[in-house]
């Protein structure tokens, strides 16, 4: 008996973190705008599906849709050691009257849906015009009909065909002189037009124009074989051969406008950027401590390809130290969204006012066909000295602001006077002294009685700031930035040898080949005379540390350098 209770309350134990994970439900639609007599289908996305127990109540959606069939799907993947089960119910649903239509909120699983927005327009005239009397055509569309070398374009091929298919494909198209990707997966929906309802494969395409001219699509083709109920050989999966194909295109792409200047060329139909991380009110800024800072650039219609690099400007009396960037692209509909993320560290390198310059971002707004202009604007912080590091005032001396005090009256009492023992502490100096003297020549002694090798002359360990040099070195080699991974190689090589404070020093001082090639390349990047595929060379040649000659070891002598010095 108590071994079948032991086996329930391990079966509960195992089950009770799957009944306690939390189920949530999204919604989306597979296209925000159809056509009065089009269908869309709604997916409810439900994670951890444990609780579910039968398909939602749909009555919410009867007023504004026809509800015309429901299909499930489900996944399961374990990442880690963690299992998570998805389940994903599909509603074909067909809207009831033009204007924009409200998805309310469904209760699937315990858990509610967010409300959706769905425009329906009404049925195009000349769309159901152009209907053929075939059972499979074509179509393909641009939008715009015109743009900018860079611009994206959205180039949609859709199919109809009634029936069934049992196979077929669609030619991908070819352009010369264009950057083209296939937005999304296709999507699948019903159509009416001209009374008859069609089933449609809708593939969109983003084309990037890389030159100015008329860029011209040829017609892509369709074939397949579409299966007849009527047929008896349709059992077998032997169907009629059935082509189709699109009209060939034409687009006029202009160049960039000749006023733009040397700037980079973005068209965009949206684009921001953000600096975020900075200090709260009443939260003090100190010299020494880092602030984490976030820059986030994005836009529609671009991919991350076409987007800037990310930098903080020149910041007086603070060093930058950026990390490595992060990139994406998305899609927006039928448009790219591009993005770009960095974080940086921002030290403070003095007490007082410490202003960060803004740094803007100009662009062409190609839905306007203006030049428009993104900015952080600029940002000023108060500094204060590092904990510990203010100076206090000495006693007697008055703060700073304070209104002095008058002088109290001096008593004319003489103060007894403390007779300290200087001749006991002078006895004992000289003592401690012989003693030194005595064991500094034993110790010689001892050494000429038994000579030991000389040890060999080995570099000193690296400092603790030599080790946050390097690491700022390693992050600059990531940014592209030439001079900064100058100016960081040169201060790491600083901490080390403080003898080394020009390139040709440094490179007299290596003894590796490799680093003094390294060196060099770096050199005539930063005077723009070399490309800008040396940062893996740069990196490679200095990842183990600076190979130094022997005959450039400092002296020993534990002095600081007469005269140091700041890198910037």
């Amino acid at each position: 008996m108590g071994r079948r209770w032991c086996r329930v309350w391990l079966v509960l134990g195992l089950l009770l973190p799957a009944l306690a994970a939390a189920t949530t439900v999204t919604a989306t639609l597979d296209r925000s705008q159809v056509q009065l007599g089009d269908t869309v289908t709604l997916n409810l996305h439900v994670h951890g599906a444990s609780g579910f127990g039968g398909m939602p109540d749909l009555t919410p959606l009867a007023s504004d849709f026809d509800v015309l069939g429901q299909s499930q799907s489900s996944n399961l993947s374990i990442v880690n050691g963690r299992g998570s089960a998805e389940l994903v119910i599909g509603v074909v649903l067909r809207p009831r009257r033009v204007g924009t239509l409200t998805i309310p909120a469904l209760t699937v699983a315990g858990a509610q849906t967010a409300p959706l927005q769905l425009a329906v327009t009404p049925p195009s005239a000349a769309s159901a015009a152009a209907t053929p009397d075939r059972n499979v055509f074509m179509q393909a569309t641009v939008t715009p009909q015109g743009g900018y070398v860079g611009q994206q374009l959205s180039y949609v091929v859709r199919l109809y065909y009634r029936g069934d298919l049992s196979r077929g494909t669609i030619d991908t198209p070819q352009v010369d002189g264009v950057a083209l990707d296939q937005v999304g997966k296709d999507l699948r929906y019903d159509e009416t037009r001209g009374g008859r309802t069609w089933h449609v494969i809708e593939r969109d395409y983003a084309l990037v124009p890389q030159r100015a001219g008329t860029l011209t699509i040829p017609a892509l083709g369709f074939q397949g074989e579409a299966l007849d109920p009527n047929d008896p050989d349709s059992f077998f999966g032997l169907g009629t051969t059935v082509t189709a194909s699109t009209s060939a295109l034409s687009v006029p792409v202009q160049a960039a406008p000749a006023d733009w200047g040397k700037t980079a060329w973005l068209p965009a139909r949206a684009l921001t950027l953000t600096l975020d991380g900075w200090p709260t009110a009443g939260t003090p800024v100190r010299v020494g401590q880092p602030i984490n800072l976030v820059m986030h650039l994005s836009a529609i219609g671009l991919p991350t390809a076409a987007l800037p690099s990310l930098s903080l400007p020149a910041v007086t009396g603070a060093q930058v130290y950026p990390d490595q960037p992060k990139t994406s692209t998305a899609s927006d509909g039928p448009w790219l969204a591009g993005s770009r993320q960095r974080a940086f560290a921002l030290v403070p390198e003095r007490a007082g006012t410490l202003t960060i310059p803004a740094t803007t971002v100009r662009w062409f707004d190609v839905t306007s066909g203006k030049a428009k202009m993104a900015e952080i604007p600029a940002h000023t912080l108060t500094v204060l000295p590092a904990a510990g590091g203010a100076s206090a005032s000495p006693p007697g001396m008055p703060a700073a602001g304070a209104t002095p005090k008058p002088a109290a009256p001096v008593a004319t009492t003489p103060a007894p006077v403390r007779t300290f023992p200087w001749r006991w502490i002078a006895v004992a100096s000289v003592a401690l002294w012989l003693l030194s003297i005595l064991a500094w020549w034993w110790q010689r002694r001892r050494r000429a009685l038994l000579p030991m090798p000389t040890p060999a002359r080995v570099a000193p360990a690296l400092a603790p700031d030599a080790a946050a040099l390097r690491r700022a070195f390693d992050a600059a080699v990531h940014s592209g930035d030439a001079g900064q991974q100058l100016r960081s190689l040169l201060a790491w090589a600083h901490a080390e040898r403080p003898a080394i404070r020009q390139p040709g020093e440094l490179a007299a001082a290596l003894a590796n080949d490799a680093q003094r090639r390294a060196l060099a390349a770096l050199q005539q990047r930063c005077y723009g005379t070399g490309g800008d595929t040396g940062a893996t060379d740069l990196a490679k040649a200095f990842a183990h540390g600076f190979a130094w000659r022997r005959d450039t070891l400092p002296p020993d002598d534990g002095l600081p350098p007469l005269y140091p010095f700041e890198l910037k």
